[in-house]
Parts: structure tokens; C-alpha cells; sequence
């Protein structure tokens, strides 16, 4: 995969910082950091923009200013700003079907319920792009507690018990990331699909 964008979906502001819905955000600061590369607001691209690696190696990390609720136009805005195609892009996104401590790699998809996922879908006209989905667990066992509890568990922070296996899913992103520019897409979602970080014992 010639890996050329990679784009972290979450929400703006102090107010949403480190919330599982901002998962992706969390992957792309780390990235940022690991490679000595800081954000910058690209008001054309409505999101903040930092890049690493040079030449074959360079990667943009974009992270939508938008909401999540209209991801979807900071990517295109971002695709048609660097002349990128779709197949060049991973959206690394939170998903509630998820429990914490699974990754699910797909090389296209529907939204899945996902506001985000559903922006980007709408914008690019296509369901044909790479996502990684970081699982966060649901927030009850029937459908009736999980939607009466979504928004308070999406916009709600990882618990101090989940902060080690966060550490850990954040750890095997970072290398699954590198692994798909290595291998490609399919190779690479044979090692994260299988992962999986289990809560230490209570």
C-alpha cells in the first residue's frame, strides 16, 4: 500500500482530549512525537496538519478540525490539496464493536454506525478506503444500554484500569502502521486482526 495520508478521527478542543472517540488522535500524536514533527492548523485543509519522513517516506498525519460529525471534509479537502487517491489513506478510527484490546483492519467498509466514517463515505462518493478500527468496548449488553449510554461512554475518558492496555493497543498501532507500508494492507491485517490485549486480572 503506498501509504500517503494517514488521517485520525476524533473532536477539537481541550474539552475532548484523550476520549475514546479521539482514539485516533491519540495514534497520531504519538507518530508526531516519535518522529519530531509537530501540528499545524492548515485552514484549507480544516484540520492540523504535521508530517514525517521525507521523500518515499514521508507521511502526513491529518487530524479533521471539523467534529467528527463532518470528518468527511477535511479528508477531501486533504486528498485534493497532496493529488491523493482514496487508496493512498488509512482512517484510524474508535468502534464500540470493538471490546478494548482488538484491532479490525479493512481495506473498505460501510460506516458501521460511525458519524465519521459515514462523513468520509459521503464526501469521498465511495466506501473504498482503508480504516483501522480501535476497539473501546461497549458501554452496556442490550441494544437498549447501549444507546441510552453512547454518548457518555464515546465522550468519556479511559479509566485508570484501562489505561495500560490502551498503552499497548496505542504500541501495536504504531508498528501496524509501519508494518502496512512495509507488506501492505493485506499482510499487515493478518498480525493486527489477530491481536489482542487483554485487561490485567482484578
Amino acid at each position: 500500500m503506498d501509504l500517503q495520508l494517514l488521517v485520525g478521527l476524533g473532536n477539537p478542543g481541550p474539552r475532548y482530549a484523550d476520549t475514546r472517540h479521539n482514539v485516533g488522535f491519540m495514534v497520531l500524536e504519538r507518530l508526531a512525537r516519535a518522529g519530531g514533527a509537530s501540528f499545524r492548523n492548515q485552514g484549507r485543509l480544516h484540520g492540523l496538519l504535521a508530517e514525517t519522513g521525507q521523500g518515499e517516506r514521508r507521511l502526513r498525519l491529518l487530524m479533521p478540525q471539523t467534529f467528527m460529525n463532518d470528518s468527511g471534509r477535511s479528508i477531501r479537502a486533504a486528498l485534493d490539496w497532496f493529488r491523493l487517491e482514496p487508496a493512498q489513506m488509512l482512517v484510524l478510527v474508535d468502534d464500540m464493536d470493538l471490546p478494548l484490546g482488538r484491532l479490525r483492519v479493512r481495506a473498505a467498509g460501510g460506516a458501521g454506525g460511525h458519524n465519521g466514517l459515514r462523513s468520509t463515505i459521503a464526501h469521498l462518493g465511495s466506501e473504498s478506503f482503508a480504516r483501522l478500527r480501535i476497539g473501546i468496548g461497549a458501554p452496556g449488553e442490550t441494544p437498549e444500554e447501549r444507546r441510552a449510554r453512547t454518548v457518555s461512554h464515546v465522550l468519556g475518558k479511559f479509566s485508570a484500569a484501562d489505561r495500560p492496555v490502551l498503552e499497548t493497543v496505542l504500541e501495536e498501532v504504531e508498528a501496524g502502521i509501519d508494518l502496512i507500508r512495509r507488506v501492505g494492507l493485506e499482510k499487515a491485517a493478518n498480525r493486527l486482526n489477530s491481536f489482542r490485549a487483554d485487561p490485567p486480572p482484578s
